[in-house]
């Protein structure tokens, strides 16, 4: 039977197609297609009861966003997803930065619900909602 809510390992990092979306703006689709993503592996999408490429919330200590899930191209394990660094990422990565100066982006754990009836947001509204600007 499918759970609810499921708790995976998060990473982030760069990724090719964000790269190519980046050159044509982060406000472009192609950014937004690039980095609006995060990447399962297909077990943990039977845990889940979830289709691919169905919006999924995803929240860690410090926040939530709403992503598309999609079945990753990588080497990912059961358990552990990637999220492309962005926007996006940031609103979930913890602060603590260990001594070093930089956030963890990886490593960090966070809990995936479906969340098929709810829009991601744009760029602009991302950032607009991290600074309080967008009233709920």
């Amino acid at each position: 039977m499918a759970e609810k809510k499921i708790t995976l390992n998060i990473i982030t990092c760069r990724t090719i197609q964000q790269g190519v979306g980046m050159e044509a703006g982060k406000t472009s689709q192609k950014y937004f297609d690039a980095c609006t993503i995060i990447q399962m592996h297909p077990e943990d999408f039977k845990r889940l009861g979830a289709w691919r490429n169905t919006n999924v919330r995803v929240t860690s200590s410090v926040g939530s966003v709403i992503l598309k899930a999609v079945e990753t191209r990588e080497d990912l394990v059961p358990g552990l997803a990637h999220i492309p660094m962005g926007p996006w990422a940031n609103r979930i990565v913890p602060a603590y930065t260990f001594s070093t100066g930089e956030p963890c982006f990886k490593g960090f754990p966070a809990d995936v619900e479906v969340a098929a009836n709810e829009r991601i947001f744009g760029a602009i509204e991302v950032l607009q909602d991290a600074c309080g600007l967008i009233r709920k």
